[in-house]
């Protein structure tokens, strides 16, 4: 019972065009002067394009979050501010509630519920979420998708193109068309709520015996592609849980879930939850399969499939830092999508590999980063950035910004736990029998079994 007055418009298009514009623009006009006339750079803008940003409904602000975890997608200025955005757009009204209801449901739709809260539990950047019961006494979240989400989804992303040109125009150590494409490619699926209902059924196949992890499940006869009804899971904020400093031994509880959440589906499966960000997960006490603590995955629809042989080429990556093996990083780099590397650009790669899998390599149990400096791994990416500038710059794989984006996000996670644990050890349990055709047939059957459509992009 779609609303056709609320299908894709040149005109809902063109409003968000206009609303946006002077933001990406402005942005856009001032790194040119820094980068063409040496200007210092203005955090001040920075600080305007957040506050226009959050002040969105719809994508721009997700857009934003994903950029700032990927080296160099924007400038390190620019980056720094986005990064502390959160989806926690104010929520619509009843009037508009009221009306995604009954286009979804049907006029009758309340009849349908025991009971159905007037007022948001929770906002986010393309829909919000309102707690009810159902007549069989089970309590659900609804998730309402907003108003004209894909005009306003096209129009962010042809702001974003345009700033994302004008600055590789400028600064061309990485070459960003590809991650372009596939923030684009998953932007779009994200608004069929009927393909992240299958992605919420996948998630809990992957999942349902590791230990310390709940997944919603999706309540079918509720679901449309703008409307998704799942089980109410309970939960906190972790931010919320932290700040009442916690044991150490509850703060390894979780970051161990977490870990598990993310990288279980990956190793086992080929399949990655591209959105780490705190508003995605919550944590809980009540869980006795992990020490009594664990989280809440939620929030699937930015998902990716990958090819098996893509992880098989993160665990060569691993192995090649582990061993000093500069031709198994080349064979890694081919088969992550990185073409014609220079060897001095594979040695400036290699920085940033290390980065990411120091903390795999020591079989003891430490903090995810050992070092006090809270700019580290900062430094680390403008030492790669300009590594990348002087040998000639690359050309960044589509299959590379979601994998790194779960790799940076969660680390800044563990950061904020302060969580010790033996991520050798972690990483090995996932990898040890690790096999290219076992994980292509558990993914097959798992795709299966959710019913998730094709993605635009599986490989």
């Amino acid at each position: 019972m779609a609303d056709d007055r609320e299908a894709h418009s040149i005109f809902g298009e063109v409003r968000r065009m206009v609303r946006t514009s002077g933001a990406v623009t402005g942005m856009a006009a001032r790194v040119a002067g820094h980068k063409l006339f040496g200007l210092k750079s203005d955090e001040k803008h920075a600080e305007d394009l957040k506050a226009v940003l959050g002040s969105l409904k719809g994508p721009m602000m997700k857009i934003a979050q994903f950029l700032s975890t990927v080296p160099d997608a924007l400038p390190p200025e620019i980056a720094k501010e986005l990064a502390t955005l959160q989806a926690n757009a104010p929520p619509m009204g009843w009037p508009f509630v009221r009306r995604r209801m009954m286009s979804e449901l049907g006029p009758a739709w309340e009849s349908k519920f025991k009971s159905f809260e007037r007022e948001a539990a929770a906002a986010a950047s393309l829909g919000q979420v309102h707690r009810a019961v159902l007549p069989d006494g089970q309590r659900v979240a609804c998730k309402l998708q907003y108003p004209d989400m894909a005009s306003v989804v096209e129009a962010d992303l042809r702001q974003l193109k345009i700033a994302m040109s004008l600055y590789r125009r400028m600064d061309s150590a990485l070459e960003n068309e590809e991650a372009y494409l596939e923030l684009s490619e998953r932007l779009r699926e994200e608004l069929d709520y009927l393909r992240e209902a299958s992605q919420q059924r996948l998630y809990g196949i992957m999942l349902r015996d590791v230990p310390g992890v709940r997944v919603p499940v999706p309540v079918e006869a509720f679901c449309t592609k703008r409307l998704l009804t799942m089980s109410w899971l309970d939960g906190r904020a972790i931010q919320a849980r932290i700040d009442e400093d916690p044991s150490e031994e509850e703060r390894a509880a979780y970051a161990r879930a977490l870990f598990r959440a993310w990288y279980v589906p990956f190793y086992r499966y080929g399949v990655i939850h591209g959105d780490p960000h705190l508003g995605n997960y919550q944590v809980r006490s009540d869980l006795p399969d992990n020490g009594g603590f664990g989280i809440n995955l939620l929030d699937f629809g930015v998902v990716r499939i990958f090819d098996p042989r893509f992880v098989g080429g993160v665990i060569m990556l691993y192995e090649a830092v582990r061993d000093g093996d500069f031709d198994k990083a080349a064979e890694a780099y081919r088969i992550w999508g990185f073409k014609d590397l220079k060897r001095e650009t594979m040695e400036v790669l290699n920085l940033w590999a290390r980065f990411l899998y120091e903390p795999l390599l020591e079989d003891r149990v430490r903090p995810i980063q050992e070092s006090d400096d809270p700019q580290y791994g900062r430094r680390i990416a403008e030492e790669v950035h300009a590594g990348l500038k002087r040998t000639g710059g690359v050309r960044i794989p589509r299959e590379f910004p979601l994998m790194d984006r779960a790799a940076i996000g969660l680390g800044a996670v563990f950061l904020r736990l302060n969580a010790k644990l033996n991520w050798h050890q972690l990483f090995q349990e996932l990898v040890a029998d690790f096999d290219v055709a076992k994980v292509a047939e558990r993914q097959q059957a798992a795709l299966t079994e959710a019913g998730v459509p094709p993605t635009a992009n599986p490989g």
